[in-house]
């Protein structure tokens, strides 16, 4: 993903990941540093991701539908695309657990960005090994 990426994609992709944070009802603080550190991949600048991380969380609270946070990665190049379903799994998977609704979110966040299931499901298993070293 390129380090130039508008402040506006930012958003909504911060608040796709808050989406999947939220969707078992229990946002923790793991869940938020994960956030943080995806944004500190673009900006250091504590301010700024202050300000994204809480134009997120309005876009979130204000949108029912994830077409919102997915149309605009459609067009995105496969290997950008895989560090965000990446991140996502970081973020459901902070909590060792992933249940029916995480990954039926999943699987519709992936159809919606033209992502294949299988590499979705070895990101996930990546993510699995990873925590388990």
């Amino acid at each position: 993903m390129s380090k130039d990426l508008d402040i506006e994609k930012l958003i909504g992709i911060v608040a796709l990941f808050l989406h999947a944070a939220n969707i078992d009802e229990n946002y923790t603080e793991k869940e938020k540093n994960l956030i943080i550190n995806f944004l500190k991949n673009f900006t250091k600048d504590e301010e700024l991701i202050v300000k994204i991380i809480s134009d997120a969380e309005l876009l979130e609270k204000n949108s029912n539908q994830i077409l919102d946070y997915t149309n605009n990665l459609k067009a995105n190049s496969l290997e950008s695309k895989s560090i965000i379903i990446k991140e996502l799994w970081k973020i459901i998977l902070s909590d060792e657990n992933s249940d029916d609704y995480e990954n039926n979110l999943m699987r519709r966040i992936c159809g919606l960005i033209y992502f294949p299931d299988d590499l979705s499901g070895e990101l996930k298993t990546q993510i699995i090994k990873e925590k388990k070293l």
